[in-house]
């Protein structure tokens, strides 16, 4: 269940209203890369874990909410930076006091083509933010992943919150207000944050790379293809050992002769690393039944409840 306290996690401020800004920050509220798909996406990955990894479901869950919080935080932040739209548009009146709270025309004017970089502001939610991100598109559950393997789903967090966090980077030089950069800084540190925990998180599950159960087969794994004609670049993507199998990189000079000489690479020989196929497959074979046993060990057949309540044991109905 969840509760609801009526205090921000931080004491988000606005000097004066920027209609202008508000739109941009709207890509952190309804955009692809905002906290309403933060939220939704942890919230979501948490339930495969809650019997197998109780401890990465408490994480999830913990971080899904937290995330709940920021979007209170910069729908709050857009709301202060509209400011008086709302109760300037319930005067329906043909000569509305608007013009006089808005010191005349040229301020209407004005007022006016600020808000209107994103008419919604005045017409469809006069004052409020919508989930959208800034050009009106609404937000979409296909932002969301979430593939049920923990080694997946947390290395896709973490290119999430990178993603966040360089939202917020380049929110931060379009507002002049100390008091919203006070909030966006806050909001992107955050973001560093929870990249932390779930790398810390992955480093727990071991071995994790590749990721998901099944090994790569060495014929290929340490290839490099130079596809492309002209200057070549070198560096350690394409010679030296790989980052994680310590493979030595086997550079292809000439992609579609290597293609052709190997049957389309169905002939090619290992090179350059200790694995062999025989080995992948063993090591297929141990890492499936591992996390299977994990899973199923953990995960009732039958009676299955969700939750233990302490009324309830103590009652000795548990």
């Amino acid at each position: 269940m969840f509760f609801h306290s009526k205090d921000l996690q931080f004491n988000a401020r606005v000097t004066q209203p920027d209609p202008r800004f508000a739109r941009m920050l709207l890509e952190a509220f309804g955009g692809a890369n905002g906290e309403l798909k933060s939220a939704m996406q942890y919230f979501v990955q948490a339930f495969s874990c809650r019997n197998p990894f109780p401890d990465k479901y408490d994480m999830l869950m913990d971080i899904a909410t937290e995330e709940l919080g920021h979007l209170e935080i910069v729908g709050a932040t857009i709301q202060m930076l509209l400011g008086p739209i709302n109760g300037k548009m319930k005067d329906v009146v043909e000569d509305m006091a608007i013009n006089t709270m808005m010191e005349g025309k040229t301020a209407k004017e004005d007022f006016i083509h600020q808000a209107f970089t994103n008419p919604q502001f005045l017409i469809t939610s006069p004052g409020s933010p919508m989930l959208t991100d800034s050009n009106g598109n609404p937000w979409c559950a296909t932002y969301v992943t979430a593939n049920a393997e923990l080694s997946v789903d947390l290395r896709s967090n973490m290119a999430g919150e990178c993603r966040a966090k360089i939202v917020y980077e380049y929110l931060i030089p379009f507002t002049d207000d100390p008091y919203v950069k006070e909030t966006l800084g806050f909001l992107m540190t955050r973001e560093v944050t929870h990249f932390q925990q779930f790398e810390a998180a992955l480093d727990t599950i071991q071995p994790n790379f590749p990721p998901g159960i099944f090994q790569t087969n060495p014929k290929y794994s340490n290839l490099y293809f130079n596809m492309s004609k002209g200057e070549d670049a070198r560096g350690p993507w394409n010679e030296g050992k790989s980052s994680r199998l310590k493979e030595e990189w086997q550079y292809i000079d000439n992609p579609l002769e290597e293609v052709e000489n190997t049957d389309g690479l169905l002939n090619k020989k290992i090179k350059g690393s200790d694995r062999t196929e025989e080995q992948v497959r063993k090591q297929d074979e141990q890492l499936a039944k591992k996390r299977s046993k994990e899973i199923l060990s953990a995960t009732p057949e039958k009676d299955m409840k969700w939750s233990k309540y302490q009324n309830s044991k103590k009652d000795g109905k548990i």
